[in-house]
């Protein structure tokens, strides 16, 4: 993991090198704290990965990254093929019609951030609140998906069919009776 973060300090000077001097100078103290916070930022991440989003950064951008942009690189390149962008996902939690836990998902953590979300706000919050909050809770999942968890929807069993006929004045009593008896 150090040697990965010392190969992306070293690919940001050589492409990155006036703007690279001019943040760190000669300054090793300043570099070296720089590298123990990417390293304990990152820790979540694969050297393999980490190598992968400095590359990405190098070839997208003409600015040395931030820390920020370093782990928005890292998330890229180390989701899921078939995971849609946060914005996406957001579209298609508020596009699915009830009962939503019947619907195809193009992920499973995009349902679980639309369930702990709510869906009533979705459907009725202004996108300039829901969307943010969505951001949030699909970022933390994303994360644990990183992190190597697995997301899964459980779909519970369907109620059982009962009795078209009603229960008679008895058996009311003695359902309300064995109720009673559950919190003496």
């Amino acid at each position: 993991m150090i040697d990965a973060i010392n190969q992306v300090f070293a690919l940001f000077q050589v492409n990155y090198h006036n703007q690279y001097y001019s943040a760190f100078g000669d300054n090793t103290r300043s570099e070296n704290l720089a590298k123990k916070l990417w390293l304990g930022r990152l820790q979540n991440y694969t050297s393999d990965a980490i190598c992968r989003a400095a590359e990405k950064i190098i070839a997208e951008s003409e600015y040395l990254p931030t820390l920020h942009k370093m782990l928005e690189a890292c998330r890229a390149v180390g989701m899921p093929s078939g995971l849609p962008e946060a914005r996406h996902a957001y579209l298609e939690a508020c596009n699915k019609p009830s009962p939503k836990i019947e619907q195809s998902w193009s992920h499973a953590i995009v349902y679980l951030t639309a369930r702990d979300c709510g869906w009533y706000t979705l459907a009725n919050a202004k996108e300039a609140k829901a969307l943010p909050a969505f951001i949030a809770v699909y970022r933390g999942y994303c994360d644990a998906l990183l992190a190597g968890e697995s997301f899964a929807i459980e779909r519970t069993a369907a109620l059982p069919e009962t009795s078209a006929v009603p229960s008679s004045a008895a058996q009311r009593k003695k359902h309300l009776l064995d109720l009673h008896s559950l919190f003496e």
